[in-house]
């Protein structure tokens, strides 16, 4: 099982983004997913998770400005950035926690990151 994120990138201050992280492999279902972030000299901290059946939770400092979704048929979780600050600059790293196929048990796995940069 792979996951691949996309979407990072420069955005000033007040911007937009929308990160997308796509699972592929031997995969039997999916049950919830989700962004972590790490920023410059800091620990690897939760953003979002979202449930198979849509159920969300945010970080505090992210609600009301950042939106998680995703496409189950897809096997593709999203976060939907508005009003950035400075502060989001991060690698954001996408998560899943997957029954891969001929397994009856969940492994959590992790993307590569995708780097984010807030500035203007």
């Amino acid at each position: 099982v792979q996951l691949q994120a996309s979407g990072g990138g420069l955005v000033q201050p007040g911007g937009s983004l929308r990160l997308s992280c796509a699972a592929s492999g031997s995969i039997f279902s999916i049950n919830h997913m989700g962004w972590s972030r790490q920023a410059p000299g800091k620990q690897r901290e939760f953003v979002a998770y979202i449930t198979r059946d849509g159920e969300t939770n945010y970080t505090d400092s992210v609600k009301g400005r950042f939106t998680i979704s995703r496409d189950n048929a897809k096997n593709t979780v999203y976060l939907q950035m508005n009003t950035l600050k400075p502060e989001d600059t991060a690698v954001y790293y996408c998560n899943a926690n997957v029954r891969s196929g001929g397994k009856n048990w969940y492994q959590n796995y992790w993307g590569q990151g995708t780097l984010v940069t807030v500035s203007s």
